[in-house]
């Protein structure tokens, strides 16, 4: 849709993960080990954080190797990927109990938010290119202008929404903290930190705080893309 390319690389924090509620029973091995105050918690919080961002590069943590060795990751030289078992369990261990408070906030919040989300994906693309197509030099300031403009208007937005969102389903708020600094950045001239691949910067967080969000919901990236359109097409009649 968008001509943004964004592969995700590791951050030093690691995300919350969903805890069962008590008196359930959990329905994995790993999930059975996330409710422990040990290694294979971090573990899990580890494996959660692989599959949010997709991938991860540099030395292996102690954490991270066990994820690995549990088959639900695999190693490639410094690179480290989710394997389909590492995405499934980390689905399950998020995964907001069905017809509660908190999936209802976040279903609400998903909902909101995608219409947003395809501002944010625009507004990358004019960063890049001109509206003639042309790659953007940065050289026209007044243009730069506008696109700041208006992504004070998303991030104002987006920052409600993590804030309401946030009272059911708190390790939603992180990601507020996070698109406040990846903001900073960009303000205090490092350019590069708003669409960059290559930073922890505002569209690769942004992109995180999504699929972290369709994890805990258990929303497929084919229903979301048709979500999307639907509520799109729909605020524009």
């Amino acid at each position: 849709m968008s001509t943004v390319t964004v592969s995700e690389r590791e951050a030093p924090t690691t995300l919350a993960i969903r805890r069962p509620a008590a008196g359930t029973r959990s329905r994995s091995t790993m999930n059975d080990l996330a409710i422990n105050n040990s290694a294979p918690a971090t573990a899990s919080a580890e494996l959660v954080n692989l599959v949010v961002k997709g991938m991860s590069r540099g030395p292996i943590a102690p954490e991270l190797q066990i994820v690995v060795d549990a088959g639900h990751a695999i190693a490639k030289g410094p690179m480290v990927m989710p394997t389909p078992a590492g995405i499934a369990e980390a689905g399950r261990l998020v995964r907001l109990p069905e017809g509660s408070a908190q999936e209802q906030a976040v279903r609400d919040f998903l909902h909101a938010f995608l219409p947003v989300n395809r501002q944010l994906r625009e507004l990358c693309t004019a960063w890049q290119c001109r509206p003639d197509g042309s790659a953007n030099d940065h050289s026209d300031a007044q243009y730069d202008a506008s696109i700041r403009d208006r992504l004070d208007d998303i991030h104002s937005a987006v920052s409600k929404m993590l804030r309401r969102a946030g009272k059911q389903a708190p390790e939603l708020t992180e990601y507020r903290d996070r698109l406040g600094v990846a903001l900073e950045r960009f303000d205090d001239g490092d350019t590069a930190s708003l669409t960059s691949p290559l930073t922890d910067g505002y569209h690769t967080v942004w992109m995180w705080l999504h699929q972290h969000v369709l994890m805990m919901l258990g929303v497929t990236r084919a229903e979301d893309e048709a979500l999307e359109e639907e509520l799109v097409s729909g605020s524009s009649r």
